[in-house]
């Protein structure tokens, strides 16, 4: 085995499980970030909705701006105190009287945040099992993609239900990404089947490693989340894994792994242009067999 390169580093995955309290789940989040910190990651993840996880009416009951959010100023505070980045999956912040945005912040090693980024795709979904989901109703939606530059490499900012959307993680990745975040709160039903598989996918097709941390268990709004978090790398293996449990993920990252994994496989090279023709009425290759019979 070839030795690392030496801008390899160590991801601190951060799974939750938030509930209704944002200082509750502030102090949860500090305290892993901590034994991530003590277990050597240079770069920590925290999940989607890392502030809190309520109902609409709760919600937006409890939310402050984006200037006045508590949980923002201690966990810039935090990256500062530790010299670590400390990337916020996303916490809920208010973006007008009565919509939120779903906003992930990336924070660097002098408490500064240097990229943000709002979540493009809305989860509006009914599921078998009566679950339904209605983002837009509380959420207002992102419109820009986002890459942030890492001491190690470029990163493509995204964020839960932006996982469906394979064009999103191209465009990034043609962008110059090395590494792609997805903090969610995936529901139990949707990632048993799909989780690891969609983001296996989003690694392997662009060459890139996936870093999603992931909230997990029963929350004290009802909500059941799938957990398992996972750091893949840009092959497509899992090099680490949560349970349903909150908890920190460590894994060790050498980003020359992209360069080798896309020269086995230049996919990223080999994209066309193409336009998509609408069938003809009547296919051309009729005329040849149609006749007496």
């Amino acid at each position: 085995m070839s030795a690392a390169s030496p801008s390899a580093f160590k991801v601190g995955l951060i799974q939750m499980r938030s509930g209704l309290d944002p200082q509750a789940n502030l102090a949860a989040a500090l305290a892993a970030i901590e034994q991530a910190k003590r277990g050597g990651a240079d770069y920590v993840l925290t999940p989607e909705m890392t502030n809190i996880i309520a109902k609409r009416e709760h919600l937006m009951a409890t939310i402050a701006d984006e200037e006045l959010d508590p949980t923002l100023a201690a966990l810039r505070e935090a990256a500062r105190a530790l010299s670590i980045y400390v990337h916020i999956g996303s916490l809920a912040v208010k973006a007008s009287p009565d919509k939120a945005a779903n906003r992930s912040f990336l924070i660097d090693r002098a408490g500064e945040v240097v990229a943000r980024y709002d979540k493009i795709h809305m989860f509006d979904v009914d599921l078998a099992n009566g679950e339904s989901y209605r983002e837009s109703r509380t959420y207002r939606p992102g419109d820009l993609a986002v890459v942030a530059d890492l001491p190690w490499g470029r990163l493509g900012v995204t964020i839960c239900y932006d996982l469906r959307f394979p064009a999103l993680y191209r465009a990034l990745a043609e962008a110059g990404a090395l590494f792609f975040s997805i903090p969610s709160a995936f529901t139990v039903q949707t990632g048993e089947a799909h989780w690891h598989v969609l983001l296996r996918a989003r690694a392997i097709e662009n060459g890139c490693f996936v870093f999603a941390a992931a909230q997990g268990g029963t929350h004290a709004s009802g909500r059941e989340t799938h957990g398992h978090s996972l750091v893949i790398d840009p092959w497509g293996q899992i090099l680490a894994e949560g349970g349903t449990e909150p908890g920190v993920i460590l894994a060790d990252v050498d980003p020359g792994q992209v360069a080798a994994a896309r020269a086995r496989i230049p996919s990223l090279h080999h994209g066309r242009r193409f336009e998509l023709v609408e069938p003809m009425a009547e296919p051309t290759y009729l005329h040849a067999v149609r006749g007496p019979l």
